[in-house]
């Protein structure tokens, strides 16, 4: 049995129109030969009526005192909609179809309501309606615990949903569908010149999730790379393929041939606050007391370098005055920059390649830049900036490691 999963974002279910082009690709799959499950998100965003945002505003609008496991409730009705709608429209056109929620899709998660994590996928049902022959639409986003009850996966998790739905039924591929053409080199509304990617690795698509880039949830892509299954993120909107993520060992292209891309991408976070804390003389603990305290109170750090003489962190703009007010009370006087933004260039092939950063370096200099902090990995260095110097460094970064001269064509051969 041949099995794809495809999934269906919000925005590709929210007008009639929009779930036309979806059918489309089901039936083009299905002329392909394929076992269809579809994995589909609320319809819709914010505003719409059965979008989750929306449903979280209703909330708001009345009591605003929804425990958690009651919101979980809540919020797997606009998923609900979506499956049923698609079902509807399937039959409708004589091609078979039911729907199966995330708990009757065999998803088991932990008890941790609103972002809860998926412990096992149990496929049973799923696997007895494709027998017969028949799509099989699941709710994403959603499970149950093995007490019964419901759960939701938090943001993103209908992508989620649909790579640990495809590695639990060994399916070839998971097509993740949006409202843009794949995975770009950068942010188009940015950086106008930045080109679609036609095949990326998994861990380069990870850090460029994972560090602003808002295509596909970073879990889902975990859950792909340990199952070793491709994943196709593409447009509902075009027939192109999109971009492919898969285990990527160097790139064979037909023109080019055996192709080291240094650097694949441009990503941001924005909206973050830097943080500096000076250690007094003799006090060896400083590091213990500042970290413990924003764990204690739930601010998430990040960008961080420690150093005998302090500490020097990242939170987001929302948590900031809040951790100075905590940071004051244990006697430390910290220095504060408001408005900043981490700046991520990104590629799986600059580990241990001398030059990178200087180039990074130099590309800011040359806009009057300042650097005002940096880290990296293996894959990823950052670079925080000043918010209102973001756009300028990711265009100078963009064109300075020229990824708007992407060489990959869609007929790149991946070595596996």
């Amino acid at each position: 049995m041949r099995i794809l999963v495809q999934k269906f974002g919000g925005t590709s279910l929210s007008t009639p129109q929009a779930r036309e082009h979806v059918v489309q690709h089901i039936r083009r799959e299905l002329s392909n030969g394929y076992q269809l499950v579809i994995v589909v998100s609320a319809m819709g965003r914010k505003g719409d009526p059965y979008a989750t945002d929306t449903l979280l505003e209703w909330i708001g609008q009345n009591g605003n005192r929804l425990p958690a496991r009651e919101q979980d409730l809540l919020l797997c009705c606009g998923e609900v909609i979506a499956a049923a709608t698609l079902c509807s429209i399937l039959n409708e056109q004589l091609i078979p179809a039911v729907v199966l929620t995330g708990a009757q899709a065999g998803f088991i998660t932990n008890d941790q309501y609103g972002d809860a994590r998926i412990v096992e996928v149990r496929p049973t049902r799923v696997l007895e309606y494709l027998q017969e022959n028949k799509i099989v639409i699941v709710t994403g986003f959603q499970g149950q615990t093995e007490n019964g009850d419901i759960t939701t996966l938090g943001r993103g998790g209908s992508d989620t949903s649909a790579t640990a739905l495809g590695a639990a039924l060994q399916a070839e591929t998971v097509d993740i569908y949006t409202d843009v053409n794949g995975i770009l080199t950068a942010d188009p509304r940015i950086v106008e010149d930045a080109k679609p990617l036609s095949v990326v690795s998994y861990v380069e698509i990870c850090n460029m999730a994972h560090h602003g880039a808002k295509v596909i949830h970073p879990r889902a892509v975990e859950i792909a790379m340990q199952a070793q299954i491709p994943v196709r993120v593409r447009s509902t909107f075009s027939e192109d393929e999109g971009t492919l993520v898969t285990r990527l060992e160097g790139v064979t292209d037909r023109k080019f041939g055996i192709v080291d891309r240094y650097v694949t991408g441009i990503a941001y976070v924005n909206n973050v606050t830097q943080i500096t804390v000076d250690a007094h003389e003799g006090a060896e603990d400083l590091q213990l007391r500042v970290f413990k305290a924003m764990a204690q109170h739930q601010i998430s750090v990040d960008f961080i370098n420690v150093t005998p003489s302090g500490a020097v962190y990242t939170v987001f703009d929302n948590d900031a005055e809040r951790a100075v007010t905590i940071l004051e009370r244990l006697g430390y006087r910290p220095k504060v920059l408001f408005g900043c933004a981490k700046v991520s260039v990104i590629g799986g092939g600059m580990n241990g390649v001398p030059g990178i950063m200087a180039r990074i370096v130099e590309a800011l200099t040359e806009r009057e830049i300042q650097i005002l902090q940096s880290a990296d990995s293996n894959t990823t260095i950052w670079v925080l900036v000043r918010q209102y110097d973001m756009i300028e460094a990711l265009r100078a970064l963009h064109a300075k490691f020229e990824l708007h001269k992407e060489v990959y064509d869609t007929n790149a051969v991946i070595r596996q």
